[in-house]
């Protein structure tokens, strides 16, 4: 039997919401009740426009006809046996994750936060059994501004007050130094260095992208030193930028690379750590592990997601649309917008601070049917799905010149 839909209204929703949920998250005032490729309707029947994506997780919008064809037709066979037995499933989604993203081996695991916490542990177990740093002396240098996630650990090493405060003592082994800046990069770098992890692209801090060479020369940086280079891609990738990875823009390859959100196609949580052989091959059985991470459900959407990349059609979309997108912003810089970072199909925009917060400029769009999410500040993130068509991506510019300009 299908359960049946709640069929109380936004507003007494959204107070059962904040009487009943630990207030993790401070969501517009919007109850989503249907979705379909970039439209989603509320619990009224109100259509929005998504600018947003789910933070990149559905780059291929809402309920792609070929990613729940694939959730289907896995349910109805095998959902989930742990790693405890193979599954008929895992083999080809590495396989093709692996040959998409040019690496040799793949850790399946859920959550991006997840692939962070694998991808530290990795790093760390390399550089004792491979690069010879006394037992617990490593160290991963990571840059100011970024967002990993909000594990112990990871918030150990936020520079974000908000994400810290009151959730220590903190992990240590990490130094922090200002993003973009490979002079500051390397005077951190020492013979204890493990890795370098960054965001080739800083989402949640704004969509910071570094000046050109930047991630060449941390690429040459780490080989030079002889640690790992672990590129978080969990935003960034998958198509968003106009290139598999962000780091395609510049021919660069990581040891390390994290992904998650996409992968899942916005259905199930699916992340990885790809990289080389020889790094990940420092895991051995017991080591680390994840009882869904791989699960056969999990495999089948994410051998999915991994075939609507494999044509490349995703990438050339959002690098097209991209131009239209940076036109359009550009436009409004000194009429509501003071400034703004944009790649593919992925922006971050100052407002004017006048005008109103990031948060009452989400809310005035949420009104006019559009949705987005800020950030810090007075600066919004713009992702929508790639599958977004040209004509929608101009009536959603339209709407935030309106909201900025009357």
């Amino acid at each position: 039997m299908t359960p049946s839909a709640d069929t109380r209204g936004s507003a007494a929703l959204i107070r059962a919401e904040d009487s009943v949920l630990a207030h993790n998250y401070h969501p517009l005032p919007v109850v989503v009740a249907r979705a379909e490729g970039v439209w989603v309707e509320d619990v009224e029947g109100r259509r929005y426009l998504d600018m947003l994506a789910g933070y990149s997780a559905l780059n291929f919008g809402h309920r792609h006809p070929d990613l729940v064809a694939a959730a289907h037709r896995q349910l109805d066979r095998l959902t989930l046996t742990s790693r405890a037995f193979h599954n008929d499933r895992l083999a080809s989604f590495a396989e093709r994750l692996a040959a998409l993203t040019r690496t040799d081996m793949v850790l399946p695991m859920n959550t991006g936060a997840e692939a962070v916490e694998s991808g530290i542990k990795i790093a760390r177990k390399w550089a004792y059994e491979v690069k010879g740093v006394p037992a617990d002396r490593a160290t991963i240098v990571v840059a100011a501004d970024n967002f990993h996630g909000r594990t112990t650990t990871i918030v150990s090493f936020s520079t974000d007050a908000t994400a810290r405060a009151g959730f220590g003592p903190f992990t240590p082994g990490f130094r922090v130094v200002p993003y973009n800046d490979l002079a500051a990069l390397e005077e951190a770098v020492d013979a204890t260095t493990a890795a370098v992890l960054i965001e080739p692209i800083q989402g949640e801090a704004g969509v910071n992208i570094p000046d050109d060479g930047y991630l060449a020369g941390v690429r040459d940086l780490t080989r030079r030193a002889g640690c790992l280079f672990v590129a978080d891609e969990i935003q960034s990738g998958l198509g968003r930028t106009g290139h598999t990875l962000a780091v395609d823009h510049e021919s660069v390859a990581p040891d390390l690379v994290l992904l998650g959100k996409a992968l899942g196609g916005g259905i199930v949580p699916v992340s990885a750590v790809v990289g080389r052989r020889e790094v990940l091959e420092v895991l051995r059985p017991g080591e680390h592990g994840s009882t869904f991470g791989g699960n056969p459900l999990a495999a089948a959407v994410g051998t999915a997601v991994v075939e609507l990349l494999e044509t490349g059609g995703f990438q050339l979309r959002a690098a097209e649309l991209g131009g239209v997108l940076r036109e359009g912003l550009g436009g409004l810089v000194g009429r509501g917008v003071t400034g703004f970072r944009a790649r593919g199909l992925w922006a971050g925009v100052d407002v004017d601070p006048e005008i109103g917060t990031g948060r009452e400029i989400g809310e005035r769009l949420l009104r006019e049917g559009v949705l987005v999410k800020d950030t810090h500040g007075s600066t919004i993130r713009l992702a929508p799905p790639l599958t977004i068509t040209e004509e929608e991506l101009r009536g959603a510019l339209a709407t935030l010149e309106k909201v900025l300009t009357t």
